[in-house]
């Protein structure tokens, strides 16, 4: 960070006190956004900076938290749609005449596009700016949801998957680098956690909000499936013009932070995040992509993504196989998305107050690991304990995520780098996702011993790579000279 010399902060030149026409002077300013220590080094004033993080948050949070949920009902209300009304006949496999192979298909074919498409959506997004290429890719991803109600068949459901996959490609990939820009590494799991648990929420939703639109099936001659898809993309389409006026940029560019407040944003991140109005640097990019260290970290998160789009995709159709059926088979998925949304929560916010995000991922791969086995050994009509141990697995299962982002977040230098580094993260991960849509076979009902058991050997797997990196980052500050910047172990 910088020194406690004044001249060591530097505005965003369009934002200067002296330009701004604001009254305070940039000796106020200055007064307000920071203290110096007994070496001189860049501290901001606590107070300052807790009111200053309060009105990001109100701003941000929320927002993404309620895109992300839309975001996860649009991709994955597929899952609701495959059995809703199925015991009427009017399921979108039934309707459509598709067998349980090419539903699978449908789903790989968004992975698909998922991944192509995720590296070049993180570089428009720093290109447009934020604000304007959510929105844009919300609009896309709804009316595409809205289009899904209207095929008929195989092709037109495979055609509006990969269009599908290719908006949402750059959303959560795009916050979390979107969310560097504005919080100090140890801030962000915590954000991360409250935007990715609203997958665990957004799965709750599905199956409480596809159990009322099932009451609608046949209404005006349409099946409750395909009101599913008008209603959710029609939100997403209507949120996205909300998106785009309240979700802001970079703090360079701000206009609803006074000049104090602007500064002590721009400041406070100094040497631990990327700038917004920084160029990207292609020579620093193509290198990015030769740091192997950080495969380790892409490989994990490939071991979580596995269960993630397994749950999100036939968490109903493992719930009917617990000996739920219809419409409560739907009611049955929210408690294990709402026990991990809140544990997600819990977690993360523990791991930032200690600044330590390897060890409670490698516990929740653990713990993961365990349940998914624990799943795969009781008898198949052991349905309560299996239930259980359901809720368990979703729940370590999805914690692992958000502390896992931010593992890799702290431990990548430079605007440019993290603009390669987190898509590709997410683009090898869906290598995962796909791997985890093979998983639950419908002849294995209701056992399905091939997805326990695979997912518990991707998890512990998993745990082995998270200690092999805390060995790795220890090993490498070992050999650091005196002032140089540690890693984050």
């Amino acid at each position: 960070m910088g020194e406690g010399n004044t001249d060591h902060i530097t505005f965003a030149p369009a934002y200067t006190p002296a330009e701004s026409g604001d009254k305070e002077s940039a000796a106020s300013v200055t007064k307000a956004v920071r203290t110096e220590d007994n070496d001189g080094t860049f501290v901001p004033d606590p107070v300052a900076e807790r009111r200053l993080v309060r009105k990001i948050d109100l701003r941000v949070i929320p927002t993404c938290m309620l895109i992300y949920v839309l975001s996860f009902l649009d991709r994955s209300n597929i899952g609701n749609a495959k059995i809703l009304n199925a015991d009427v006949g009017d399921s979108l496999q039934q309707a459509t005449r598709i067998t349980n192979q090419q539903y699978v298909d449908s789903l790989v074919i968004f992975f698909v596009a998922y991944s192509v498409f995720e590296i070049p959506s993180v570089i428009m997004l720093k290109k447009a700016y934020p604000s304007r290429w959510f929105a844009f890719i919300m609009l896309g991803w709804g009316a595409m949801t809205m289009v899904q109600a209207t095929v008929s068949n195989f092709g037109g459901l495979v055609g509006v998957r990969f269009i599908l996959g290719a908006f949402e490609a750059g959303f959560f990939t795009g916050i979390v680098y979107f969310l560097t820009f504005w919080y100090r590494p140890d801030e962000r799991a915590l954000r991360i956690a409250l935007i990715a648990a609203c997958a665990t929420l957004g799965g709750a939703f599905g199956g409480a909000i596809a159990f009322g639109v099932g009451f609608m099936d046949k209404d005006r001659g349409i099946e409750g499936w395909r009101w599913l898809c008008i209603i959710e993309g029609g939100l997403t389409c209507l949120f996205s013009v909300v998106a785009l006026l309240i979700l802001p940029d970079y703090p360079e560019t701000v206009r609803w932070l006074t000049p104090s407040e602007r500064a002590l944003a721009i400041a406070r991140l100094r040497g631990d995040s990327p700038l917004g109005l920084e160029k990207l640097a292609p020579k620093k990019m193509r290198a990015a992509f030769l740091d192997f260290r950080l495969y380790v970290h892409y490989i994990v998160f490939l071991c979580v993504s596995a269960p993630f789009s397994g749950f999100s995709l036939f968490t109903p159709t493992i719930v009917s196989g617990l000996g739920f059926e219809g419409l409560a088979a739907q009611l049955f998925t929210v408690p294990p998305f709402a026990v991990a949304f809140v544990f997600t929560v819990i977690v993360s916010w523990l791991a930032d107050r200690r600044q330590s995000w390897s060890f409670p991922s490698l516990i929740c791969l653990v713990f993961a690991g365990i349940s998914f086995i624990i799943q795969g050994v009781l008898s198949p009509t052991a349905f309560t304990a299996r239930y259980v141990f359901l809720c368990f697995a979703t729940a370590f299962s999805f914690a692992c995520n958000p502390l896992l982002l931010n593992y890799l977040t702290v431990n990548v230098r430079g605007t440019s780098e993290m603009t390669v580094n987190i898509p590709l993260n997410i683009t090898i991960s869906t290598l995962g996702q796909i791997i985890g849509l093979f998983l639950y076979k419908p002849n294995e009902a209701p056992g399905y011993p091939t997805g326990h058991y695979t997912n518990a050997a991707l998890m512990l797997f998993g745990a082995v790579l998270v200690a092999h990196l805390r060995w790795l980052y220890a090993r490498r500050n070992r050999c650091l000279s005196p002032g140089e910047k540690k890693w984050r172990v």
